[in-house]
């Protein structure tokens, strides 16, 4: 393809994208694919399709939806940052929960954008990252420093998800191979920390701060 003039070849920017809603993955991808210099080659409808699917066709930038059915787009992030070392990541989200930040920023990402924004801007953010820059909303930027650190282990935060089910601590000692009182100590403090009054409680506050 040439450029608007007609001067020199545009290399376009290629593109996987991972999202499971299909109709806002199949817009996404279409509005990028109006970008002169972008094409989305891969799309994926699962996270645990993206390290493979980038193994059969490689690719500049992923963009991944954080939550996705069989691995989130953080893990999903952590597992190309290891095996692809120089592949840009985006993690897009809907929900705009500072503790997804500080997870992105841990996973190895280059970006963490909001989904609703502008398509110009996505794909500013595209072209940005592949220069080398860091690029965060900074509306949740801002909301991650108002809200501090998670003052959750990795642990507790283990306890909470297994506990997210309604499973009982006898279920989560076995799932995670812990003893019933380590178990009911990890909740008794998670709940503490969140400010919670029961372990349903904690689990929702964590999860609204993006902190499981």
């Amino acid at each position: 393809m040439t450029d608007p003039h007609g001067e020199q070849p545009v290399k376009k920017v290629r593109l996987l994208l991972a999202e499971d809603q299909s109709m806002v993955r199949e817009a996404l991808a279409a509005l990028l694919g109006l970008e002169p210099d972008m094409e989305v080659v891969v799309q994926a409808a699962r996270g645990d399709e993206v390290v493979g699917a980038v193994r059969e066709q490689p690719v500049d930038v992923a963009l991944l939806d954080i939550e996705m059915p069989g691995l989130s787009g953080l893990d999903a992030a952590a597992l190309l940052r290891a095996e692809f070392p120089a592949l840009k990541v985006v993690i897009l989200t809907t929900f705009g929960r500072p503790g997804y930040l500080r997870r992105a920023m841990e996973s190895g990402a280059d970006a963490f954008l909001v989904k609703d924004a502008p398509a110009a801007q996505l794909a500013d953010a595209v072209r940005r990252v592949l220069r080398g820059d860091q690029v965060i909303d900074p509306a949740l930027a801002a909301a991650a420093l108002s809200e501090g650190a998670n003052p959750l282990t990795d642990r507790e935060c283990d306890v909470l998800r297994a506990a997210a089910d309604g499973s009982t601590n006898a279920e989560i000692a076995a799932a995670l191979h812990l003893s019933h009182g380590t178990v009911r100590n990890y909740l008794s403090t998670a709940i503490q920390k969140t400010g919670a009054r029961n372990r349903a409680e904690a689990v929702r506050t964590a999860g609204a701060k993006g902190w499981l």
